[in-house]
């Protein structure tokens, strides 16, 4: 791989000089409590079961094929990276500005014999990468806690090669209200509000010593980030159509009995806010509020 920048690699890590205050804050953020966290139990098979149960990762699998060159955006510690490269002859680029969580996912792949992740850390908004390289870019969750959401989708398409996909999620501003609500509470009552009123802190509280490192992990990410942003639809297919990127599909998406990644109909104005009025009152507004665009490069 030719980057663009000069690097070091320290522990098998290509590292790269972040400069960014934002970038650095949320680094900062995530030393202490790495996301998504690692149980002791986690393996190979276990990590490929996660992502087998999970209908989105799963159809991101099936759909990519094999001698591709992916990119995870937002990494964290790299389990998904990890999922996408068992199995397959895929070159996986898994990119974090928190060296200890890409340190953990390296650590992981070692351990489990998992030779084609290459772990990078690195600010999203920087130009490191040649334009034209990816097959597919994972960028989920991750936009909305930088400074720029906006240059940093820009950033990352045109990385894109043509006929590719990207995958962006983003906190919708309708979706993300209980969250925010919850949010508050939390402030003023603590984990104990959390464990009644937030439905995936709820499941976890039945194994709570099991899941311990995931609860406070999820506790981190959800309610006390310091950088967050809110987006809409129609603001996601502005990005695109200004970036030369067709829509592909969406979740949540009008029609529950879809193929993710079989080319659906646009929203119009009245769809995208029937859309995102219900978030709220469903599991994805429960789980913070999370929606996803779907593309292709034309």
């Amino acid at each position: 791989m030719i980057f663009l920048k000069e690097f070091k690699i320290i522990d098998g890590i290509y590292s790269f000089n972040i400069t960014s205050d934002t970038t650095n804050l949320v680094k900062d953020f995530y030393l202490e409590k790495p996301f998504p966290s690692y149980s002791s139990e986690d393996d190979k098979y276990s990590i490929l079961k996660k992502g087998n149960e999970n209908y989105l990762s799963k159809c991101v699998k099936n759909k990519i094929g094999n001698s591709k060159f992916i990119l995870e955006v937002g990494s964290g510690t790299c389990q998904l990276s990890s999922y996408l490269a068992i199995g397959s002859n895929n070159n996986i680029f898994a990119l974090d500005g928190a060296y200890n969580s890409l340190l953990l996912g390296k650590k992981f792949a070692n351990q489990n014999n998992i030779n084609n992740i290459h772990f990078i850390n690195a600010d999203l908004l920087d130009d490191i990468f040649p334009n034209d390289i990816f097959d597919f870019i994972w960028c989920n969750g991750v936009l909305h806690h930088t400074k720029d959401p906006y240059n940093g989708f820009v950033n990352l398409v045109k990385k894109l090669k043509k006929d590719g996909i990207v995958l962006v999620g983003l906190y919708n501003r309708f979706g993300r209200i209980r969250t925010i609500v919850r949010k508050y509470f939390y402030k003023i009552f603590g984990k104990k509000f959390l464990f009644i009123f937030d439905p995936y802190l709820r499941k976890l509280k039945k194994n709570y010593y099991k899941n311990l490192e995931k609860i406070n992990a999820w506790i981190n990410d959800q309610y006390e980030h310091p950088v967050e942003s809110l987006h809409t639809y129609g603001e996601c297919i502005a990005w695109f159509n200004k970036n030369g990127i067709e829509y592909i599909n969406s979740i949540p998406n009008l029609n529950s009995n879809y193929d993710l990644f079989e080319r659906s109909e646009v929203p119009n104005i009245y769809e995208r806010f029937l859309l995102q009025l219900a978030m709220p009152f469903t599991n994805y507004g429960g789980e913070g509020g999370l929606f996803i665009i779907i593309g292709k490069k034309k």
